[in-house]
């Protein structure tokens, strides 16, 4: 007969040690502190994102003012150069209408001046 080897068994698990009262609520406490913190830590990150896209959207309002604002003063820098062009034609018409007219003056003044002259 072979001699029977006794098989080795694991250890029993480590019996859980009875948890006092004091324990509990220590645990406990410790586990709201950290849900604490890290609700504190997700608002935290919440405020820094709301500030950064308030930046973000001040930053977006001044740009967006400010190319309203040139695009304004192009228009009205547009509007002022076409205005004194028109003006400087207008003068330039109105002195080749007086040239024309002082030309035609002359014409018509210089025959009769040559017919007293003979």
């Amino acid at each position: 007969m072979a001699s029977v080897r006794p098989r080795f068994s694991p250890p029993p698990p480590p019996k859980k040690k009875d948890l006092s009262l004091e324990e509990i609520q220590k645990k406990l406490e410790a586990a709201e502190e950290r849900h604490k913190s890290h609700e504190a830590e997700v608002l935290k990150q919440l405020a820094e994102k709301e500030v950064l896209q308030k930046a973000i959207k001040e930053n977006n309002n001044f740009s967006k003012m400010a190319e309203e604002k040139l695009t304004h003063k192009m228009e009205a820098n547009k509007e002022n150069r076409e205005a004194q062009m028109a003006a400087k034609l207008e003068r330039l018409r109105e002195k080749d209408k007086h040239v024309e007219e002082v030309r035609r003056n002359k014409e018509s003044k210089d025959p009769a001046d040559e017919t007293e002259a003979d």
